[in-house]
């Protein structure tokens, strides 16, 4: 398999999470009453799931060896639009985040924001995850031999192996910040030797 391979996997997934989101947003138009539940579901997604691990195999992984190659100045520009895309869905995720917060604090005028951001992840999902299936994936495949291909997909195994232990301790480190109990003191990052 190809390494971008999973990464299309993963974007069905991604589109799956988008479609709950626009329907909500459409929900919310007419009920005007937010579900924290749902909200916090799809924060936890887009942040979690969407940007830290997918995303993050991409940007840790596929453009930062793409970036050690003479790209053209098409597929250049294409690759600075995908991270310029990454970090307006961390905007967005974040500042939803945000908007519920003071929402359930009283802010009903967050709502607006509430639906706004949701929109803003229905749209710009979409035509990101285009981009990557139909464009971007196919050609940077063409900058690696066989065997950078095969070390890349390996380097993606082993990030995803690492992704669901590092949620939970940072979880877990974020109880114990609010209980202001110091995290244990580590000698080496543990994570690696996963």
């Amino acid at each position: 398999m190809l390494p971008t391979g999973p990464l299309m996997i993963e974007h069905r997934v991604i589109e799956r999470m988008i479609r709950l989101i626009r329907d909500e947003a459409s929900a919310l138009r007419v009920t005007k009453k937010p579900d924290a539940a749902f909200i916090d579901a799809a924060v936890d997604f887009i942040q979690g799931y969407a940007d830290e691990t997918h995303h993050g195999k991409e940007e840790n992984i596929l453009f930062r060896e793409l970036e050690k190659k003479k790209l053209s100045p098409d597929h250049q520009a294409q690759l600075e639009g995908l991270i310029s895309d990454h970090k307006a869905g961390r905007r967005a995720a974040a500042e939803l985040n945000d908007a519920r917060k003071r929402y359930f604090d009283g802010q009903l005028n967050a709502l607006d924001t509430i639906i706004e951001r949701m929109v803003f992840l229905t749209v710009l999902y979409p035509k990101h995850i285009q981009k990557e299936d139909k464009q971007f994936f196919v050609a940077a495949m063409k900058y690696f031999t066989p065997e950078e291909q095969e070390a890349l997909w390996e380097e993606g195994h082993a990030f995803d192996r690492k992704m669901i232990h590092k949620k939970y301790d940072r979880i877990v480190g974020e109880l114990e910040s609010k209980r202001d109990i110091p995290p244990p003191r580590r000698q080496q990052n543990w994570l690696e030797y996963l």
